[in-house]
């Protein structure tokens, strides 16, 4: 199989917190092989690390999306920057 395209939702949310950095790592061998992953996750850490763009979700809505560097780096929605204190750190 050569699948162009994954789709993942929150993978690591039923975890063992000890598995999920081994998980992440997985996901990221088909990332640097340049497939198109489009994923929903809570791990900021992570998506800052590997994500090229962002969509932020609030109650079903887009609220943010762009490059993952500026989402991420710098969220100009307020409910972003508190979502992203609590997961990454102060903003």
């Amino acid at each position: 199989m050569a699948p162009r395209l994954l789709l993942l939702d929150e993978i690591t949310s039923a975890l063992d917190p000890l598995l999920v950095a081994e998980v992440l790592d997985v996901i990221a061998d088909p990332k640097r092989d340049k497939m198109t992953i489009v994923m929903a996750t809570h791990e900021m850490q992570f998506a800052q690390e590997v994500a090229d763009r962002v969509v932020f979700l609030d109650a079903g809505q887009v609220i943010e999306h762009g490059p993952a560097a500026k989402v991420l780096g710098g969220p100009r929605d307020e409910r972003t920057a508190r979502f992203l204190a609590r997961h990454i750190g102060d903003r």
